[in-house]
């Protein structure tokens, strides 16, 4: 008997579940990673936004491919001359029972735009408001310095939601990370706790009345899903990626695309690669497919274009050839632009792995000399750079920007266009200037695409109606459980 009870302790620490039953009515037991922080406007982890998104109710929805704003905590965005804008609000209280006012938001902002969180830039550098005031306990009132058609855009971003003026009184960010309060369907019972999860109790429209959180490994998580004692998993390991489809079937699996991509960023103003033939030679040189095979275990897609699906006006209509893997054309073009011997590729935080097995590929389809090292604290590198973005909105003017900035890339035509998309009146208006700019990247290369992130998820067969968004991942207030 005391072996049976010890096999059954270890089998809860490996599935990483709390010890409750799977399969209690109305209960949806979830498995996730430990987030990185549950403060909203600070995350970039799948994990902490999946939760973040069933505690707080957004402005709006934003769909990247369609251009279409769907209000949520709003009731409308709307302006007449895309300078001054008028948010009106729903009537809505946070989880400790106070209003969720125009000055909440106010409030918020401002703190969020001071703190340099994940999120600031969606403030300062993006909608570069010269006025928010609350009008009326309704109402937000924006003033821009300059036309922008990306307003509705840039206020669904998931980390603009608003903050309890005790938080904002207190500023003790850490402690209400532990215990957030946020306007959303489900409030958080008992607080978070690191390393086994919390419990969601439904205020709003959510589907399932209690969601159980369970911190732990995917692996771990994928294998208690099959075996009955989990609903559902938000990650599925490289090593379960083809087993899933036959573990689950097509109805009990989905894959999604998240907000996040990696590319190869030239130093465009070094004399050895100002020549756009020399950084197509270096693009057709990545393996693409074999970086989402090896270190990428498969969380990823070879890039097909310069703007990720999550972050794209639509389907791209042609082909993106610098996306392509042609070692024999890349070694002709680095001949024909007479590339003096080879380069060092520089990678940041988190991307060390990838970026090595880059190299590897590099040096032996294009037979230079490539190696790999960690970026040093300048902005005047002297070769290549990986970079692994995530990003805050769903606005393509976002990714853009920052892929020139990345390069030094200051196009005269290409910030015309960038600009002539952000201030466009209608969204496809906007998405063809954005896929001029796209397209002027593609030509000119400053950056090269390599991959685009995706999200897995596999439940039970008591689960239903799981849809996934690119900055929720899974949306935990639409799933039902029979």
């Amino acid at each position: 008997m005391r072996l049976l009870a010890l096999f059954a302790v270890l089998a809860l620490a490996v599935t990483g579940c709390s010890g409750s039953e799977t399969g209690r009515p109305g209960v949806l037991s979830v498995g996730i990673r430990e987030p990185a922080t549950l403060l909203p406007a600070d995350l970039a982890d799948q994990a902490g936004r999946l939760v973040t998104g069933a505690l707080w109710t957004p402005l709006a929805d934003y769909d990247a491919a369609t251009g279409k704003v769907t209000p949520r905590a709003a009731a409308s965005i709307e302006s007449t001359d895309r300078v001054h804008w008028t948010v009106k609000l729903r009537p809505s209280t946070f989880h400790d029972g106070t209003p969720v006012t125009a000055q909440s938001y106010v409030d918020t902002w401002r703190v969020v735009a001071g703190e340099q969180w994940v999120s600031s830039p969606v403030l300062t550098k993006l909608l570069r408001a010269r006025e928010i005031t609350a009008t009326a306990p309704d109402t937000i009132a924006l003033t821009l310095d300059r036309p922008s058609g990306q307003v509705p855009a840039l206020l669904a971003a998931p980390g603009l939601v608003p903050l309890p003026a005790s938080v904002l009184a207190s500023r003790d960010w850490d402690g209400f990370a532990k215990a957030p309060v946020g306007n959303g369907p489900y409030r958080l019972d008992g607080g978070w706790k690191p390393g086994s999860g919390g419990m969601l109790k439904r205020v709003g429209t959510g589907k399932a009345e209690e969601i159980e959180l369970r911190v732990g490994e995917p692996a771990a998580q994928y294998d208690a899903v099959k075996a009955g004692t989990l609903d559902l998993a938000t990650e599925v390991p490289g090593e379960k990626h083809e087993a899933m489809h036959t573990d689950f079937g097509d109805d009990h699996h989905a894959t999604w695309a998240l907000p996040e991509a990696g590319y190869l960023a030239f130093p465009v103003a070094n004399p050895r690669f100002a020549d756009a033939t020399v950084r197509h030679g270096f693009a057709l040189g990545v393996d693409r497919a074999a970086l989402e095979a090896g270190p990428l275990a498969h969380q990823v897609d070879p890039a097909k274009a310069l703007l990720p699906p999550a972050d794209a006006p639509g389907e791209r209509s042609g082909t993106c050839r610098p996306c392509s893997f042609d070692a024999a054309a890349g070694k002709a073009l680095l001949k024909q632009a007479a590339f003096p011997g080879g380069t060092t590729v520089y990678f940041g935080p988190g991307a060390e792995a990838w970026t090595r097995t880059l190299v590897v590929g590099l040096h032996q389809a294009l037979d230079v000399s490539v190696t790999a090292q960690a970026a040093p604290r300048t902005d005047q590198l002297d070769g290549p750079s990986t970079l692994d973005v995530k990003l805050a909105t769903g606005s393509p003017y976002e990714l853009l920007s920052e892929l020139a900035t990345a390069s030094g890339y200051g196009d005269d035509v290409f910030r015309q266009n960038l600009e002539l998309a952000g201030a466009a009146a209608t969204p496809e208006e906007a998405g063809e200037l954005y896929r001029l700019a796209e397209n002027q990247l593609l030509r000119d290369l400053p950056v090269a695409p390599l991959w685009s992130g995706h999200g897995h998820a596999v439940w039970a067969s008591r689960v239903h109606d799981v849809t996934a968004t690119p900055f929720t991942g899974p949306v935990l207030a639409g799933i039902g459980v029979s």
